[in-house]
């Protein structure tokens, strides 16, 4: 018997309707309702059936349900409990799907992974994150260092044109650096607000991160490196010096603080936007070796 895709329109308020569900604002909830952008996020996840795929977030399960057409295992985390029963009905037809009741930010899922994903030859996350936790869950995601060879999402336009800036450009900062310390970014598509119920009043983009098998750059003490990139973001319009001054140079001079920019090769007077991320990892082992912390 053929049924109707979850994602047309007509679908999607169908399942609405009949269990009455209502939309939470404070959870962030638009479900997708176009095909195309669908498939889109499909071909960017690179899946197969020997290959996992982690949602989080599935809604009434428009994605869940190309995912398990495309990939051997699906696993969907979703937070909100009346979303559970409606994905366990409408997925019925996925033997290779299981829902988890659960918020992503404390599940283990080290754990997870062991549990669902297991033997296979890789495993991707793909979703439509809630725009609201968008960062803390890709920073988990990445931070945890889960084997992970892709993470596919829905996010909010220039969050994605933050993590996918080069040096230089007025998009890029320590979002950019960190994302990009573990992955490469890409932009896949623009994707405007019609797409939704309900609509968002954002503008979206699906981002690719092709997760990197070790670190962009090598760095001695990660946690360091990246109090270092902070530092020199914290007020954007003053120069690297008069940034690193005011986090680890308060109380000494400034002749140190450029002596030891010079030894990174690093012009005191640049701003924290313009350096690379090689620059940053030289500049974080300079302090280190002078005991700056």
């Amino acid at each position: 018997m053929m049924h109707e895709d979850i994602s047309t329109p007509r679908r999607t308020k169908e399942i609405i309707q009949r269990h009455g569900f209502s939309f939470k604002k404070s959870l962030g909830q638009n479900f997708l309702i176009d095909q195309n952008i669908l498939y889109k996020i499909i071909d960017a996840a690179d899946l197969d059936h020997d290959k996992g795929a982690l949602e989080i977030g599935p809604g009434i399960g428009a994605l869940t349900e190309k995912l398990a057409q495309t990939a051997g295992r699906v696993t969907a985390v979703e937070i909100d409990q009346r979303l559970i029963p409606i994905l366990e009905e409408v997925l019925e037809p996925y033997p290779n799907v299981s829902v988890h009741h659960g918020d992503v930010l404390k599940v283990n899922l080290h754990e997870l992974f062991r549990e669902h994903f297991d033997g296979l030859s890789g495993v991707s996350v793909v979703a439509n994150l809630p725009y609201y936790v968008t960062t803390p869950i890709l920073m988990k995601l990445l931070e945890e260092k889960l084997p992970l060879e892709n993470i596919v999402v829905m996010i909010q336009k220039e969050v994605a044109a933050r993590m996918a800036a080069s040096p230089g450009n007025k998009d890029y900062g320590s979002l950019s650096i960190a994302v990009q310390y573990y992955s490469e970014p890409q932009l896949v598509c623009t994707v405007p607000h019609t797409v939704f119920i309900p609509q968002p009043n954002v503008e979206s983009a699906v981002i690719r991160l092709k997760v990197r098998d070790k670190p962009a750059v090598a760095v001695e003490d990660e946690k360091h490196f990246f109090e270092v990139v902070h530092a020199s973001f914290a007020q954007r319009r003053k120069t690297i010096a008069n940034n690193l001054k005011s986090r680890y140079f308060a109380k000494e001079g400034r002749e140190r603080l450029e002596k030891l920019l010079q030894e990174a090769e690093i012009e005191p007077t640049r701003r924290g936007e313009t350096l690379s991320i090689e620059e940053y990892a030289r500049l974080s082992s300079v302090l280190l070796r002078a005991g700056v912390r």
